[in-house]
């Protein structure tokens, strides 16, 4: 299971770069080294605090969502909210480990992971010892490392490619925790803070 979610994540990743990046990730374009232009923000530090938004984000609806709708699906064939948020916690677990020399989390398996629990306060404790694996991963990390070589997942791919995909990853299963939390008329923690902080818009809509 780790390797396909490996091998997976690395197909992803170069779909993406096909798509998505700048010059240097086709053949056909000039080569990647042309660009000489220094970034203009920190690379490192924007990446750990996205992480530790998205941290703040997704575990909040984890405590928000009851324990009984735990099992809940949207519809047969789908992951149930448990397996769901256990999925986010593997791809925390997994994606770092891309990046050569990053050190696996002690005692983590992710054969069965996803199904491991139900269990609510489990569930969660998996969230929030994944993030902070995840954003240790990226502290761990200076700014040139964002530029260093992942030959394995491509010959122009490099950590920050990884860190890229793994910030991707959390935003899209954010979006899909969301609408399990609408679905069961749950107001994500965040909007239901700005509402009563400006009750006369939340009305409006």
């Amino acid at each position: 299971m780790k390797k396909l979610l490996a091998v997976s994540l690395g197909t992803l990743l170069l779909a993406g770069l096909a798509v998505l990046a700048p010059a240097g990730y086709c053949a056909t374009q000039a080569p990647s080294s042309a660009d000489k232009t220094t970034p203009s923000y920190d690379m490192k530090a924007q990446a750990a605090l996205d992480l530790q938004d998205l941290q703040k984000k997704i575990v909040g609806l984890a405590e928000a969502i009851p324990a009984d709708k735990y099992t809940w699906r949207p519809e047969t064939g789908t992951r149930s909210v448990s397996e769901l948020f256990l999925h986010i916690a593997a791809a925390n677990y997994n994606i770092p480990t891309m990046m050569t020399g990053v050190t696996p989390a002690p005692g983590f398996e992710g054969k069965g992971f996803e199904k491991s629990t139900t269990d609510k306060a489990k569930v969660i404790e998996q969230l929030n010892k994944s993030f902070a694996y995840a954003i240790a991963a990226v502290h761990n990390m200076s700014n040139a490392d964002f530029a260093k070589p992942e030959k394995k997942l491509g010959p122009d791919a490099n950590d920050g490619d990884v860190v890229y995909l793994m910030v991707v990853h959390m935003h899209e299963h954010l979006g899909q925790s969301i609408a399990y939390a609408r679905m069961n008329s749950i107001t994500p923690p965040w909007t239901a803070e700005a509402e009563k902080k400006n009750p006369k818009a939340a009305a409006a809509e």
